[in-house]
């Protein structure tokens, strides 16, 4: 079986796959200073929770989007495994041009995306990633990768609220049941969320202007809560970048 892994800035999501099914996957926190140990054994442990044995696994595929996690990987991997990953970059050879200049500079994250997205719906596509940033990724007809845009997270937002004004306390992003609010607390919910949702499909609608009849889909952790009040997306796909690392591991090996 394959075992996939996402290392984002805020969160990492794992996978397994068996051929091409998705028989398990979790979301974790991103800590910085996790040793090649903790990770050794906080996998054993889930995978024990899903009554899977660590033999079962056969091969590891990681997008990671923090250098210093790396060295930590290979080593988890090689000690707790025995395999030596393959970690997924835009430089090798993923089956997608890469229009970006340079290349070296997008996200594993953002290709692997991309790759997933030309392979469920074609192109020209758009993926939206709702992460510790938001990114809005374009693939051409040809299944070129474009480039896109960058946004800061809702997160990101919010935590900019709370701690450069005073008087702002630290709210709970969900969607508010009214646009007008009645409180701080209620009025902060309804700015971030509607300003949000304002943010992406004012971005989409211009970048639709540039591609034409692109489909739009979302994933990210952030992608559920977000993408039911924006109109200009299609689609939500949670494990979209899992599905895109499965298909750009099978390409490489």
């Amino acid at each position: 079986m394959l075992m996939v892994l996402d290392v984002g800035n805020t969160n990492t999501v794992l996978g397994i796959y068996r051929d091409e099914e998705l028989i398990h996957n979790w979301r974790l926190s991103t800590e910085r200073d996790r040793t090649a140990d903790e990770y050794g054994i906080l996998i054993r442990t889930l995978l024990n929770l899903g009554e899977m044995s660590n033999g079962i696994i056969t091969a590891i595929a990681i997008s990671s989007v923090v250098p210093p996690a790396r060295p930590v990987l290979e080593e988890m991997s090689m000690r707790y495994f025995g395999i030596q990953a393959l970690f997924i970059e835009a430089t090798l050879d993923l089956g997608m041009p890469v229009l970006y200049k340079p290349p070296s500079d997008v996200g594993a994250d953002r290709i692997v995306n991309a790759v997933a997205a030309f392979h469920a719906f074609g192109g020209p596509a758009i993926v939206v990633d709702f992460g510790t940033a938001t990114t809005f990724d374009a693939i051409s007809p040809k299944g070129e990768y474009m480039g896109g845009v960058i946004a800061p997270g809702i997160g990101i937002s919010a935590e900019a609220l709370f701690l450069r004004a005073a008087r702002l306390p630290r709210v709970e992003l969900r969607p508010p049941a009214r646009v007008i609010g009645d409180s701080t607390v209620s009025s902060m919910q309804s700015g971030l969320y509607w300003g949000y949702a304002g943010l992406v499909d004012g971005i989409l609608e211009r970048m639709k202007d540039e591609l034409e009849n692109p489909y739009v889909v979302s994933t990210g952790g952030l992608a559920e809560l977000i993408t039911p009040a924006c109109d200009e997306i299609d689609s939500i796909e949670k494990n979209l970048t899992l599905e895109g690392m499965r298909l750009i591991y099978h390409r490489l090996k």
